[in-house]
C-alpha cells in the first residue's frame, strides 16, 4: 500500500469508530472518481470496516474488531474506547 493511503485509511476508519455511519454517508463522504484513490476499497479489503444490516435503519457501516486493533496500533483509538464484535456482517 502507497505510504499516502495510509493516513487517509486511518482517518476514515477513525472517523467511522467514533459512531456507526449509514452506508450513504460513507459513500458521500469517502467515495471518489480516482482509481489511484481507494481509500474505502482498501479499508474493507483488509477487514478494517464492514457493513452490517441494523434491522429499521438499513446498512450501516462499522469499524471490525481488527479495525480497531488496527487504530490502536497506529495510536488512533485509546485501548478504553475498544469494543466487543460486531454482529452480522453483510457481504
Amino acid at each position: 500500500m502507497s505510504s499516502t493511503m495510509e493516513p487517509l485509511i486511518l482517518d476514515m476508519v477513525e472517523w467511522i469508530a467514533r459512531e456507526p455511519r449509514t452506508y450513504g454517508e460513507v459513500m458521500d463522504a469517502w467515495r471518489t472518481s480516482c482509481p489511484r484513490l481507494t481509500v474505502w476499497e482498501d479499508a474493507v479489503d483488509r477487514g478494517l470496516v464492514a457493513r452490517e444490516m441494523r434491522p429499521a435503519i438499513g446498512v450501516m457501516v462499522v469499524v471490525t474488531p481488527e479495525g480497531r486493533e488496527w487504530l490502536q496500533a497506529h495510536g488512533r483509538l485509546a485501548p478504553r474506547e475498544a469494543s466487543p464484535a460486531v454482529t452480522a456482517r453483510i457481504a
